[in-house]
């Protein structure tokens, strides 16, 4: 059974969280040899997530206890599953769920290389519970290799910024679009809708504790804890008053607030730190973005 395509599913939820997509990565032109990392992030707790490239490599009948969610960046992966073979060609997501018996090996001559993430059941099911606001049964997804290429572009912006330990609101707000995205569009038990109900003084609230202190981190889950709200309704809920997810009203903020010290004649560097970038060339680049050109044109205008 092949998994659903998403242009049988149009987006519910993952609307809200606009993010621009990563370039396609280049095939190689080499094979790929075996290599693997395994690391891990705060903002995805008791989850492994892999970066890894195989050839001769072959992954013997095992199972994980985690969902297995790994995107083919290039090459193709055999497996087997629940009794079938296939092949996971690149741009595609071959899923497993939990418990779940299965393989892995080259499927073209250079092998392949993939991204994994392997989500522990308790944090899906929550989502899925937070998507449809009461209980649902723990997700669950046919077998198949799923090519819904939207999906694959999110799941990948999202593993690299985990990876890249970027602005952790800009990579949970990531995570969680990858995840609901597959969640209301692939799974046997898509939960069903659920209508954001104005609160603006729930908005009003997080406005407040992102404005408080721009130079440090703040992750969704913080967010949402402080208005007593999942992340993901947080996220949901901020974006639909805002009209846009709440790292980027938190960047619209620290631009406003860069022109002051700018027009004073601070040093580009200097108004980059002090308003929360990360570095200069990420506040020009969201300044010339608003702006229509860098900083340091602007200020010298």
């Amino acid at each position: 059974m092949t998994a659903r395509r998403a242009a049988r599913c149009t987006p519910v939820y993952t609307v809200f969280f606009p993010l621009a997509p990563p370039t396609p990565p280049a095939m190689p032109a080499a094979r790929f040899r075996d290599s693997a990392r395994y690391w891990r992030t705060p903002l995805l707790p008791d989850a492994e997530l892999v970066t890894a490239e195989y050839r001769e490599h072959a992954f013997a009948p095992h199972w994980h206890d985690a969902y297995t969610i790994p995107l083919i960046e290039a090459g193709a992966q055999r497996y087997t599953y629940r009794g079938s073979g296939y092949v996971a060609e690149a741009g595609t997501v071959p899923f497993i769920n939990p418990g779940e018996v299965h393989t892995g090996s080259r499927a073209t001559d250079d092998g392949w290389r993939y991204r994994v993430v392997y989500v522990p059941v308790p944090f899906l099911h929550e989502l899925a519970n937070s998507l449809a606001g009461q209980p649902q049964d723990a997700p669950w997804l046919a077998p198949g290799v799923i090519r819904d290429p939207d999906f694959a572009r999110r799941l990948a912006a999202a593993h690299r910024l985990l990876e890249a330990g970027a602005d952790p609101l800009v990579a949970e707000t990531a995570m969680l679009d990858a995840f609901s995205t597959l969640l209301v569009r692939h799974a046997q038990n898509p939960p069903p809708n659920r209508p954001v109900t104005a609160d603006h003084a729930r908005v009003d609230a997080m406005r407040e504790r992102l404005a408080a202190d721009l130079s440090a981190p703040v992750t969704l889950t913080e967010l949402g804890a402080a208005v007593d709200l999942s992340p993901f309704h947080a996220a949901r809920l901020f974006a639909r008053t805002a009209g846009m997810p709440p790292h980027a009203w938190r960047n619209q903020l620290r631009l406003q607030r860069a022109l002051a010290p700018l027009r004073a004649g601070a040093s580009v560097a200097d108004v980059a730190a002090a308003v929360g970038f990360t570095d200069q060339s990420h506040f020009t680049r969201h300044f010339k973005r608003m702006f229509g050109v860098p900083p340091g044109r602007w200020q010298a205008r």
